[in-house]
């Protein structure tokens, strides 16, 4: 019998690469990760009483892998559970099963079967309407009609304009009000940003999530040992031995040399608003390069959870492409989160304004004060290079922000990194993740995702809260 006979043409091509002299997994890891070793995820810091209190009253006391990663830093943990559960279970425009659905479309862009079989058991518990679970073609036109902004939001958000509204609040008997249309685009930005965070934490499939009555086995199988090792790690080394380099030393000592050398040089540096402009511009470019190894050829297997998405070719392309008319810059001192999009949410989905702001703050103000084995470390201006370049790759600009510092922090593998993740999460890999920061701990690149993935949703928001503004005016 052929031994390769039951797997993907993905892991086939793993083998052939093993074949060539590279070491690669022959197990899959039943830990909350396939990138973080089980005892360094369980020996986290302890979560407070009130989270605690929390996932007991509200989850009925079940901590999944991914809240278990999450974990890694209770603070942000917190801030997530109180918006994820808000979105999902308290009073709001949108009904229950809706947003379970609303949630499967998001995460299925990205292929995320980690996040589908979640909200496919939520939506079977609910009871209600299970014929959708077969696919789109199942559901109401209602709910078809998100399709063309789900894609534009997962891939291209700068590509909605208020016409792609005006259709969905126009549309007769199929219509959305504004109040139900801010519900549902919050929760595609949501669920597509968390995609980002399970891919790049390696967020192993929660074993209890098990087949649900009325889908199909190939869709939420039963067991894991069954399955591929793609489906479940993307083709990832499992809490295997990472990949070491030898200069980490010197790598560490030379990030906090350069952040030191630009904190000195903000002091001197009066650049004019001209010279910041084409910062911007050389970095918005530059990212254009940012490839990894393959990644063109690269052909990501089809998944069980394709019934649930769109138009499957549409996918990421770069804000600022190459010989051709691109969309203007998103100027950000002209429509803000802080400035437009919170009071807007607020006002037509109460007080998600503000459980949003909270988590994006405390993603963004998360600090240890240290860096890998340095303590007493300001990393502030680590953390604003991180945010601001998956802005900047989105196209948004601050004008009071010198993205020549971006170049200096951000080394081209942690860029390539940061790009998978964000643009194409359902490509992370572990060497991918293996490849940057080497002698950091694993909750500081946890600490990363959370802020990949809040530059992600705030950025999603801004076009689809500024697309909004255009058409109420």
């Amino acid at each position: 019998m052929n031994e390769n006979a039951d797997i993907c043409n993905h892991c086939r091509n793993m083998i052939r690469e093993k074949a060539k002299g590279m070491k690669m997994s022959r197990h899959i890891s039943t830990g909350p990760s396939s990138f973080i070793p089980e005892n360094e995820i369980i020996g986290a810091m302890p979560l407070s009483d009130s989270t605690v209190m929390f996932i007991d009253e509200e989850y009925s006391g079940r901590v999944d892998n991914l809240t278990q990663v999450m974990g890694l830093h209770p603070h942000y943990l917190q801030a997530f559970l109180r918006c994820h559960y808000y979105l999902l279970r308290m009073d709001g425009p949108l009904p229950l099963h809706y947003r379970h659905y609303i949630a499967i479309m998001a995460a299925a862009r990205h292929q995320c079967s980690t996040l589908v079989c979640q909200h496919v058991q939520e939506f079977e518990q609910i009871g209600v309407c299970s014929d959708w679970l077969r696919g789109l073609e199942f559901c109401p036109q209602r709910l078809r009609n998100l399709n063309e902004i789900n894609k534009i939001l997962a891939h291209r958000p700068w590509l909605i304009t208020k016409q792609h509204i005006q259709a969905l609040v126009k549309t007769g008997e199929h219509s959305w009000s504004l109040a139900e249309l801010v519900h549902a685009v919050v929760l595609l930005a949501h669920f597509h940003a968390l995609a980002s965070f399970v891919f790049g934490s390696g967020v192993n499939p929660d074993p209890e999530v098990t087949e649900v009555n009325g889908v199909t086995g190939d869709l939420c199988p039963p067991a894991m040992a069954g399955l591929c090792t793609c489906h479940l790690t993307n083709g990832n080394q499992a809490n295997g031995n990472p990949l070491r380099n030898p200069n980490t030393g010197s790598e560490l000592e030379a990030l906090m040399e350069r952040m030191k050398r630009l904190l000195e040089e903000r002091e001197d540096d009066d650049a004019s608003e001209e010279e910041m402009f084409t910062r911007f511009e050389k970095e918005k470019k530059e990212s254009l390069l940012v490839v990894s190894a393959g990644f063109v050829e690269e052909v990501v297997p089809p998944s069980p959870v394709a019934r649930f998405v769109d138009d499957p070719s549409f996918g990421y392309q770069d804000f600022a492409r190459h010989g051709e008319d691109n969309p203007p810059t998103f100027k950000a001192q002209d429509y803000s989160w802080e400035d437009h999009g919170f009071s807007l949410v607020n006002r037509l989905y109460s007080d998600i304004g503000h459980l949003l702001d909270e988590k994006f703050r405390t993603a963004c103000d998360l600090t240890y004060y240290n860096m890998a084995s340095h303590e007493g470390v300001d990393t502030s201006m680590l953390r604003r290079a991180l945010f601001n370049y998956v802005h900047c790759m989105y196209g948004i600009r601050y004008d009071d922000y010198d993205y020549g510092e971006v170049n200096q922090l951000l080394e081209r593998s942690l860029k390539v990194y940061i790009k998978t993740v964000t643009c194409y999460p359902e490509r992370t890999t572990r060497r991918m993740y293996d490849s940057y920061w080497h002698q950091f701990r694993h909750s500081e690149k946890v600490h990363v995702n959370l802020l990949l993935m809040e530059a992600r949703m705030q950025a999603e928001l801004l076009y689809a809260l500024r697309a909004i503004t255009h058409y109420m005016t």
